[in-house]
């Protein structure tokens, strides 16, 4: 008997990812879609045209899973900080307009999902995820489940306060992790040293692009910069703080790290490690690792979401 097959969609806030999945969790076909600055409905319209391609490749598919950067409760959007889908039934508009059965779930709850079951979490009872992307998604593996809280809200470990006055976030807070230690927080180190070191190489990126990413900032780091490295070091020192805080607080087994932003390896993530061990509470036992599936973390959650539905 073939393998059964669905649907899994990482859609991120700013970038969709998408698959084939069948049960031995082996990707078949992949599709990929930007949306950056999408209104509601292009961004719904996006998704339907991103499945509709999946399935053309697969027909077999027997269900779909969504994980979304949203409060997701009943598979209904609750509010999303980065794209706009407060207030819409997901599942149901999904599921309508697909023909087929649709699981949704937050998009880091699908993710730390994937890296229990085989990734870089199997095998613990306790572990959280952050997507370090956009903007920072958090995910809670509790007594070997997903943990969602009594709402559906719980895991956005991206909007624990790290600084009461520190900068504005996009969800109307400020000083939140997501601000200071994302893959958007690297892009604007990265800034800041420019405008500090104008003759570096960051500062003729500023002055040649007007901008810049975390994703160059990233590469450079990795080609030797040491003024990049630092802008990257930086943020994963504020990284450790909020590792701090889900250590006193939860007292996971294991941290995994994924989002783009994981690229930065270890230049990133030791001094997180740094951080945690000086200032966590009694001696280090957490340990902190990227993700085992990387990017694709997401997608094999939301796939995992509709196989268990299916089955």
């Amino acid at each position: 008997m073939p393998p059964k097959r669905v649907i899994g969609v990482d859609a991120g806030g700013t970038k969709l990812l998408g698959g084939v999945v069948d049960d031995r969790l082996v990707v078949h076909n992949r599709v990929h879609r930007l949306w950056r600055g999408a209104d509601r409905e292009e961004t719904l319209r996006i998704v339907v045209e991103a499945v509709e391609e999946l399935r053309a490749a697969a027909p077999d598919a027997a269900a779909a899973g969504f994980g979304i950067p949203s409060l997701v409760s009943g598979g209904r959007s609750v509010a999303s900080v980065h794209l706009p889908l407060d207030d819409v039934p997901f599942g149901d508009l999904m599921a309508e307009r697909l023909g087929i059965p649709v699981l949704v779930d937050n998009d880091v709850n699908a993710a730390v999902l994937a890296e229990h079951r085989f990734g870089a979490a199997h095998g613990t009872s306790h572990a959280v995820m952050f997507a370090l992307g956009t903007g920072i998604g958090g995910g809670l593996i509790l007594d070997g489940r997903v943990y969602r809280g009594a709402t559906g809200a719980a895991g956005e470990l991206g909007h624990t306060v790290v600084d009461v006055d520190g900068p504005p976030c996009p969800c109307g807070g400020r000083g939140c992790l997501e601000v200071l230690a994302s893959g958007t927080a690297i892009g604007i180190a990265g800034t800041e040293a420019a405008r500090a070191h104008p003759r570096s190489a960051l500062g003729k990126r500023l002055e040649d692009d007007g901008a810049i990413r975390g994703s160059f900032v990233t590469e450079l780091a990795h080609a030797g910069d040491e003024l990049a490295r630092e802008a990257v070091c930086s943020v994963g020192r504020r990284l450790g703080a909020g590792l701090v805080s889900v250590l006193n607080v939860l007292d996971p087994e294991v941290a995994v790290i994924g989002g783009g932003a994981v690229a930065a390896g270890d230049m990133l993530l030791d001094p997180a490690r740094e951080v945690l061990d000086t200032q966590g509470l009694g001696p280090p036992r957490m340990r902190v690792v990227p993700a085992h599936f990387g990017s694709e973390s997401g997608m094999l959650g939301a796939a995992l979401l509709a196989l268990d539905a299916a089955a």
